[in-house]
């Protein structure tokens, strides 16, 4: 692993959120979740994960990996050679636990991001890096090329993105997607408009200087940002979270609608 040095923006910085969790929870005796790279990243690092790694955060952030691991898997049992296209990857690992030997995957997320990540990931046949904003189509060729040359149903995963974005933006980046990528799929993480309005009470994103920028009640609401665009289901990470700890349970049954949700879409 290369020397990295942590000189993120504000909402880049939130990535050491997931990373700082999956990489206590891989440590656990009973583990829920492995990410031995996530591991490595901290003690390379040599970062206090406290102000990153609490309780509600850990837990909503294991269910929403463990759900979409599964959403994704599907998707891939349906489509074995779809291309993915994981936008604001930050240091996420997530195609070594879904791979199937045929994929193409693309990990998109800010200059100074991927700078970083390819400190720690090499780019392999099947696994490329694009440096640029969702908010711009610069990267869109590369993943087309990939698209039309096998032919493929392409899929798109927005994990702890859009939360960070205004409406605007994110249909401005909805509108890329429909424009450039017909019948993709996307599954996006959707917060609610209660956390917006306290986001200084998140247990871990307080830690950082990023702000919720946006929220919904439901997936639907997407829709009106992008003509075309069809809302399919969502699913509370509470679904996940009561399964393994009293606290989960009991934050799923008082506060039914605070947690996020895994939204899906196709164009």
């Amino acid at each position: 692993m290369k020397e990295l040095s942590l000189e993120l923006g504000d909402v880049e910085t939130t990535a050491l959120i997931p990373l700082a969790i999956k990489a206590s929870e891989t440590l656990r005796k009973k583990s829920r979740f492995q990410d031995e790279m996530a591991v490595k990243i901290i003690e390379h690092l040599k970062l206090d994960t406290k102000p990153f790694d609490k309780f509600m955060s850990h837990e909503g952030v294991i269910a929403r990996s463990i759900m979409l691991d599964r959403m994704v898997k599907d998707f891939i049992e349906k489509h074995p050679d779809c291309v993915i296209v994981n936008m604001g990857a930050g240091f996420d690992n997530r195609f070594s636990r879904v791979d199937n030997g045929r994929i193409s995957w693309f990990d998109l997320d800010l200059p100074d991001s991927i700078e970083l990540r390819k400190k720690v990931y090499e780019e392999r046949d099947r696994v490329k890096m694009l440096a640029g904003s969702i908010l711009d189509d610069t990267w869109c060729p590369q993943v087309l090329a990939e698209i039309q040359k096998k032919n493929a149903r392409v899929l798109f995963l927005a994990e702890g993105l859009f939360m960070y974005f205004t409406l605007e933006e994110i249909g401005k980046c909805l509108k890329i997607i429909k424009k450039h990528f017909p019948q993709a799929t996307l599954y996006a993480e959707m917060n609610n408009p209660l956390m917006v309005r306290n986001e200084k009470l998140h247990d871990t994103v307080k830690a950082t200087n990023a702000t919720f920028k946006s929220g919904t009640w439901s997936g639907e609401e997407l829709c009106a940002l992008c003509d075309g665009m069809r809302f399919i289901d969502e699913h509370s990470f509470n679904e996940e979270m009561s399964r393994y700890t009293f606290g989960g349970w009991l934050f799923a049954k008082l506060l039914p609608k605070m947690n996020d949700r895994w939204a899906s879409f196709e164009f």
